[in-house]
């Protein structure tokens, strides 16, 4: 099993800022994701909230059940220190993700708060960035 978690707006992809996140939907993440998946032999489940509260819940709940996770924690990476203390807790790798590469950006995109407790962060390539991410956890979950 994999988590795909996803923070604040992610729901809105296809209609929000499409000259900057594209024309795929949120429903185009959960399909690919679930595919790729398929192909590496792991379940994965896909979540979004534009709560912060609930995003960490799930950290926890990944935690506790040392569930891997791919996080794109959208605006909460650059100021949410409570994200970062949940992911802090992990106990199965988690890959941080983005659509876009947030240092070709604004300024105030340039910090990550989450990037120093995940495992590693895969920015820039569109929707392949989940398909990477997932890439990256199946193989961390066969060498370990």
């Amino acid at each position: 099993m994999i988590l795909v978690l996803n923070g604040p707006n992610l729901g809105r992809l296809g209609t929000r800022e499409p000259d900057v996140y594209g024309s795929d939907t949120f429903e185009d993440v959960v399909t690919l994701c679930r595919d790729t998946g398929t192909k590496l032999g792991e379940q994965v489940e896909v979540r979004q909230t534009d709560d912060e509260a609930e995003l960490i819940g799930w950290l926890h709940e990944a935690a506790d059940g040392r569930i891997p996770v791919v996080l794109n924690p959208a605006a909460f990476t650059h100021y949410s220190y409570a994200v970062r203390d949940a992911i802090a807790q992990r106990t199965a790798p988690l890959v941080e993700v983005h659509l876009t590469n947030p240092a070709a950006r604004e300024e105030f995109r340039h910090t990550s708060v989450v990037a120093g407790v995940a495992t590693g962060t895969i920015a820039g390539f569109g929707l392949q960035s989940y398909v990477l991410a997932l890439h990256a956890i199946a193989e961390m979950n066969t060498t370990s």
